[in-house]
């Protein structure tokens, strides 16, 4: 088994540099040509993954593949963004970001490997042309291309279950759900994240009653929220159900402006429970109960899982589901336990 006295003898560094830099050091700062070469020698000779730590990658690039119009961008990928960004920094590495995907490509010499956020589509054979410059990469929150790269994601299955049992706890019988469309990156669209397929999977589970009161069309933006509020009530106006579940709190804000300009007082007449926990979910009208994604740690685990490709140049894809915690706020009181 190879040791770190060989690689130092190998390389003509010192053992101590060696040792920092496989270990993981943050501190260490040495140069780009001295760190390739440590790792190259290292995996020549063999040495155990077993017995060192994850080394993270210096040089990652980030494409940032979400609209590039602010005034339409989702704020939860800008927020995803920063968690990226501030992760990176705290582990001393450098995240070189791109908004275009034939850019990235063309720079790929440069990178260890990326990172990709957004949800803009990316056509199949683009994931094979970046797949064939950049083999390791980690899809944070989408999963276009599962056989190609690794993925990090909400576990947005357990987050619908969550929610309609929550409902069924209270003792509600009809639960209704809004959400939005989305031109998902794997090829095909349909509702982001499958939020509507596992609300219905869900409330059949629970029993409970959503027979019309499912709307999922159109982007997530506050705009289409209104609009698919404004359905909602006048389709529904005398007869709401005991809750309805939003998808994004980017669409629950449009759908709590439609209820306020109808006369809906929420939770009296109905209940609201969405997903993202983003910041304006506190400042609405009532503020909004919904399921945090911890944007911090899905960057974390992003970073390790590419420092863990790279390192052992995994051709095993790896894709991981964080869970999600229900942030209680007006919109919604789970019954007491």
């Amino acid at each position: 088994m190879a040791t770190i006295k060989e690689i130092a003898r190998r390389t003509g560094f010192s053992q101590a540099t060696v040792s920092r830099l496989l270990n993981g050091d943050p501190t260490l700062s040495v140069r780009e040509e001295t760190r390739r070469r440590i790792i190259q020698v290292s995996e020549e000779l063999g040495y155990s993954m077993q017995t060192k730590r994850i080394v993270i990658p210096h040089e990652v690039a980030l494409l940032d593949n979400e609209e590039s119009d602010e005034t339409l961008r989702d704020s939860y990928f800008t927020d995803l963004r920063a968690a990226l960004e501030r992760n990176a920094g705290q582990q001393r590495m450098e995240l070189t970001v791109f908004r275009n995907l034939d850019d990235m490509i063309a720079d790929s010499d440069r990178f260890d490997g990326f990172m990709a956020i957004g949800a803009d589509r990316i056509v199949e054979d683009d994931l094979e042309r970046l797949h064939d410059a950049m083999p390791y990469g980690v899809f944070i929150d989408v999963n276009p291309a599962p056989s190609l790269f690794d993925s990090v994601q909400p576990d947005l299955q357990q987050t619908v279950h969550d929610a309609v049992a929550a409902c069924a706890a209270k003792g509600m019988e009809r639960v209704g759900f809004i959400g939005g469309k989305g031109c998902l990156m794997n090829f095909y669209e349909l509702d982001e994240e499958n939020r509507a397929t596992y609300f219905q999977r869900e409330i059949k589970h629970f029993g409970l009653d959503a027979e019309g009161l499912i709307y999922s069309d159109g982007l997530f933006t506050v705009e289409n929220g209104r609009r698919l509020g404004e359905r909602f009530v006048h389709d529904h106006n005398g007869a709401l159900p005991d809750a309805v579940i939003i998808a994004a709190d980017v669409i629950a804000v449009g759908v709590l402006q439609a209820f306020h300009a109808s006369g809906v007082l929420v939770p009296r007449d109905i209940s609201v429970i969405s997903i993202n926990n983003q910041t304006i979910a506190q400042l609405t009208s009532p503020p909004l109960s919904t399921f945090a994604i911890d944007q911090s740690e899905l960057a974390r685990v992003a970073i390790l899982t590419l420092a863990d490709a790279i390192a052992g140049k995994r051709t095993i894809r790896q894709h991981a589901y964080l869970s999600t915690s229900l942030v209680v706020r007006d919109s919604f009181v789970p019954a007491e336990r």
